[in-house]
């Protein structure tokens, strides 16, 4: 359908344009609220396929479509705070503008700097291209991503080595300090307690003797009372009546279980005794140990486990490290085979686009017959920046980027005789309009974009022009929505619905 927004000059037919461009992620300007008003707020109704990647967008921000449609709504503050609402739901704008690209198509005074873009002008060759260009493109975007994975990690390692290096060297030189110590995972936590009885020995034997002495009675003290002959010595007096009470036989069994838990203390006491190293070399070896061991725990790790465990990491990391050498070999050959795939890829697609270019410019050109351009010629320039650090195409090294290694420019001849030169110099404001709309009209029946909005497509013509220019989006219309914005009758006669614009 096609619906014309009419009106004088300044009643603010333009205010469509501006609504729509907040509504889909503009910049909020507060001089657009209203003096004396708190906020401006713009709300608008999308209708969209369930299967729509606008529809799965929106989903995915959270939004509910209602009934088919995304509601949306803009609300800017006369301080200049601005908020978005998709779907019932708080969005960034951000998600917004990311909707905008596949909803509606702006076309208005300055919406057409776009096409002044070089990068805009590509796409839109591409897409009229269709899979001639977009089955090339896609193998030619995987190529680019392996290539410049592979780029990245060989600048990494080159540019990198002598840090690398270095890396290696410490890492080197301290598995070769801990394995020259050959620590055992536990072994300083061993040699603190053996350090400590060493240290004590004297006080240790002391108190293992008189303790023994007091369980066991001393050799030289036969007159001395110990533990063993007192707890013996109960049990024989409970022995002798136990046969007249069994609790008290339950006394003297107890009784008899702490005699012989006292003889084994004493025993084990006596061992220990025996066993107790009082060597001074041996302690004067352990400390020499442990100083070691301090030595790796200080540089290392806490302790000799997480000095062990530092170890094992670092030689995995050395391995790697001295495996640069070979990896550089292997990222080099591969970079050169990707980029020779990659220049084959280009020069597929700079064939296929000059092949599409030819047929665009033709039909682009017929349009603007009909649109009060009729001497006008519209060519593109499809070229190549040589870089001796590019890939192959045509036999010279050109520079190339994620979209193929061509440089696209739209260019338009007004006139018999002029040079074609690029729209943005070559073409009036006027101009550039009616150019993007024959580019529209060619683009119709195979563009995704179901909106289009036109500001001012009309300015300067007037007439027959006038009239082709309404008939041109009267037939954009049968495949897709169009809002006009005009002040011409000829255009405006095409329209399905008419909405009258007026200041009170």
């Amino acid at each position: 359908g096609f619906t014309a927004v009419t009106g004088e000059t300044g009643a603010g037919k333009t205010m469509v344009v501006t609504s729509l461009g907040l509504l889909l992620g503009g910049r909020a300007d507060p001089a657009l609220v209203r003096i004396g008003a708190g906020k401006a707020v713009v709300e608008g109704r999308i209708t969209v396929p369930d299967d729509a990647t606008a529809a799965v967008r929106a989903e995915e921000a959270g939004a509910e479509l209602d009934d088919g449609a995304l509601l949306i709504s803009r609300t800017v503050s006369a301080e200049g705070r601005s908020r978005a609402h998709l779907g019932g739901r708080s969005v960034p704008v951000g998600v917004l503008a990311e909707l905008a690209d596949e909803l509606v198509a702006v076309h208005g005074q300055t919406d057409q700097q776009g096409l002044l873009k070089l990068s805009r002008q590509r796409q839109a060759l591409d897409r009229y291209a269709g899979d001639a260009v977009a089955v090339p493109l896609a193998k030619y975007g995987e190529a680019y991503k392996r290539l410049r994975a592979a780029s990245v990690e060989l600048d990494e390692i080159t540019t990198r080595a002598r840090e690398r290096a270095q890396e290696a060297d410490m890492l080197r030189y301290g598995l070769d300090e801990i394995a020259a110590v050959e620590p055992r995972a536990g072994e300083d936590v061993e040699l603190a307690e053996e350090a400590e009885r060493l240290g004590h020995a004297e006080a240790l034997a002391s108190a293992a003797a008189a303790a023994h002495a007091a369980l066991a009675g001393n050799p030289e003290d036969p007159e001395g009372v110990d533990a063993g002959t007192l707890v013996a010595g109960g049990q024989r007096a409970l022995d002798a009546v136990r046969s007249y009470d069994p609790a008290l036989a339950a006394l003297a069994d107890r009784i008899g279980e702490i005699g012989i838990l006292l003889r084994d203390a004493a025993g084990d006491l006596a061992g220990y005794a025996d066993d107790l190293d009082a060597d001074p070399l041996r302690l004067s070896a352990v400390e020499e140990r442990r100083a070691a061991l301090t030595g790796l725990t200080r540089k290392y790790g806490e302790d000799i486990t997480t000095v062990l465990a530092w170890a094992e990491t670092s030689a995995a990391r050395l391995t790697e490290l001295d495996g640069d050498d070979e990896r550089i070999g292997e990222l080099t050959a591969e970079r050169d085979a990707l980029r020779s795939e990659l220049g084959g890829l280009a020069q597929a697609l700079t064939d296929a686009r000059t092949e599409a270019a030819e047929r665009f410019a033709a039909a682009v050109t017929a349009e603007l017959a009909s649109l009060a351009m009729p001497h006008a010629r519209v060519s593109f320039d499809i070229r190549q920046t040589e870089d001796p650090e590019g890939v192959e195409v045509g036999g010279r090294a050109v520079a190339y980027g994620p979209a193929g290694a061509d440089e696209v420019e739209l260019l338009l001849a007004p006139h018999p005789g002029a040079p074609p030169r690029p729209i943005a110099k070559g073409a009036s404001g006027g101009e550039l309009s009616r150019v993007m709309l024959a580019v529209e009209v060619v683009f119709a029946g195979t563009d995704p974009v179901p909106t289009y909005l036109f500001d001012e497509v009309d300015a300067g013509v007037g007439g027959k022009a006038a009239v082709e220019i309404g008939r041109r989006l009267a037939r954009l219309a049968k495949t897709a929505q169009v809002v006009v914005v005009t002040h011409l009758p000829q255009v405006a006669a095409f329209a399905d619905r008419q909405l009258l614009v007026e200041k009170t």
